[in-house]
């Protein structure tokens, strides 16, 4: 007998399409759990292409609503943090668990408000009252005032930077009650009261890298700011305004973690530090130092931003060192069972912001294409015998190296198209290429409404371009493969926190949202097995 899971999927009619997406094709309604999951993968509260902040935070607040399992959203939440790294959405998510279950918010709290960028964050929803809690009585103060005596003293002196709400905000309506006297003076140092405020604490009672930044921003000369930082441990935008001279900043560079060096080379440049050979080398081997990469939790795309972003006076060696800290970076993506057709869209709303619109000087210059470009080179480069085609409302058939590097395919990738959008085109090349393929993997935003040159226009049996050229690819694979196992995939990767997809789910079919290393991992098990589903994923977490 043949495979019976291949044989009901080649002979059913492709499903009707459900929805319209915000483009106004054709697509299928996520149900809410999965419509939540991606919104936690891939939401930052700016502005999409198609959707402002206020509607995502409308359609965040609707699916929560429908959700009616909170263990769930607690669980998406650490996914969130953990696993996605995002910081506003799990804060989001953690806040609707203050009204929702206490008990719950009291269990994830430290999970996922693990600095003081996310915990401002968190006090800044509450307030709005966006999610049911309009103040910090009750849990959410307990929750807050045993963060603030149990955080770290870098932790807490690094929360100090920021504003709307500041850290003062935070312990002004937190109201923590000090556990002994060096946090009592800690708590008074941070929100500038004068120091006979501090009582009984006294100056004397500061934490020792207190006292030493403190020193360190009075200290006269560069060399007693050298000699500091052996022992000071503070973030560089903490010492930046006081830093006296190239010799400050190499030892400035030297006490960087890895996401604040890749981010500042050229404020690095700027400070001189790079016209020592010996730095150039010392800051390379940083960059491309596996075991910090995979510790630090950065992702490929941000290698591939630091690259794009450098001043053209960057030394080529820290050049170099990016390509190989995005090749280390990608290491998680899987090896596929067979080629696969790997579709890039390159349309024209992938040329929105990777994490969305956020005003003027502020917006990341990453536009969604260049990670999905990265995403597909990485694909192709763990797959080298798979096709790449870039799309629009046209196939981009052209031939791409997998031995070139990363940065440079993505950077060659991202340059196509920025016209409308056709998915189902990558598949129409899949069926059209006769060879035995173990399926399809598409990096878009969802929102094709195109279909064979025919906007807005329904497939088959009314079902989307997508579902209807994929049943046509399965049915010419079967030709060519019989009954072989495994049998083909069309894996939907979606960058944006959208609603609609393409392809609904089903056995053969997996839609997963997201841009971090997690996403290849639900790839890896959806191709071992059938229990590495993006919303399974999120309900694997413990808590």
């Amino acid at each position: 007998m043949a495979n019976q899971k291949l044989f009901t999927s080649i002979t059913a009619r492709p499903p009707q399409a459900t929805a319209r997406n915000e483009a106004g094709g054709p697509a299928y309604l996520r149900e809410p759990r999965h419509a939540l999951a991606q919104f936690a993968a891939t939401g930052c509260f700016n502005g999409t292409f198609y959707a402002d902040g206020e509607t995502q935070l409308g359609t965040l607040r609707s699916l929560i609503a429908q959700v009616d399992d909170n263990l769930f959203l607690a669980k998406l939440a650490i996914y969130s943090r953990e696993r996605a790294f995002l910081k506003d959405m799990p804060a989001a998510l953690v806040a609707s668990l203050a009204s929702r279950d206490p008990a719950l918010f009291q269990q994830v709290f430290g999970r996922v408000i693990d600095n003081g960028r996310v915990l401002r964050t968190l006090l800044q929803m509450i307030r709005s009252g966006q999610f049911g809690k309009k103040s910090l009585s009750g849990s959410p103060q307990r929750a807050f005032q045993r963060w603030l005596n149990s955080a770290s003293v870098d932790k807490l002196v690094s929360a100090s930077i920021g504003d709307k709400p500041s850290l003062r905000d935070v312990l002004r309506l937190a109201r923590p009650t000090p556990v002994d006297n060096s946090r009592r003076a800690l708590f008074g140092w941070l929100t500038n009261r004068e120091p006979v405020k501090w009582a009984p604490a006294t100056e004397a009672d500061l934490p020792e890298q207190v006292r030493l930044l403190a020193a360190f921003r009075a200290a006269e000369t560069a060399k007693d700011q050298v000699r500091l930082l052996e022992t000071l441990n503070a973030r560089w935008d903490l010492l930046a305004d006081t830093a006296k001279g190239p010799a400050v900043w190499k030892a400035i560079a030297r006490k960087m973690g890895p996401q604040a060096l890749r981010m500042n080379l050229n404020t690095l440049h700027r400070h001189g530090v790079f016209e020592d050979t010996a730095m150039v080398y010392e800051v390379a081997a940083r960059l491309q130092d596996k075991d910090e990469i995979r510790r630090s939790r950065q992702f490929p795309y941000q290698y591939f931003s630091a690259y794009l972003n450098v001043s053209d006076e960057i030394p080529q060696k820290i050049k170099r060192a990016l390509h190989e800290a995005a090749e280390i970076a990608c290491g998680n993506v899987p090896e596929l069972p067979g080629p696969v057709v790997i579709g890039l869209d390159t349309s024209g709303s992938m040329s929105s912001p990777i994490t969305g619109h956020r005003g003027a000087g502020s917006t990341s210059r990453m536009r969604c294409v260049d990670v999905a470009a990265l995403v597909a080179a990485a694909l192709l480069r763990r797959n080298p015998d798979s096709l790449l085609v870039p799309f629009d409302t046209r196939a981009y058939e052209e031939r791409f190296e997998a031995s070139d590097s990363i940065l440079s395919l993505a950077e060659r990738l991202a340059n196509y198209g920025g016209g409308g959008t056709d998915c189902s085109l990558p598949i129409t090349v899949a069926k059209q290429s006769h060879r035995k393929l173990a399926g399809v993997v598409l990096v878009s935003d969802n929102e094709s409404w195109v279909f064979q040159g025919r906007p807005h226009q329904y497939g088959a049996n009314g079902s989307t371009g997508v579902m209807t050229e994929w049943e046509q690819f399965l049915k010419n694979q079967f030709q060519l493969r019989g009954a072989e196992i495994p049998s083909p995939k069309l894996i939907c990767i979606d960058l944006q926190p959208y609603s609609t997809m393409q392809a609904p789910e089903r056995p053969d079919i997996l839609n997963v949202g997201g841009f971090s290393d997690s996403v290849f991992e639900v790839i890896g098990s959806f191709l071992e097995s059938d229990t590495g589903r993006f919303v399974a994923a999120v309900e694997a977490m413990t808590l």
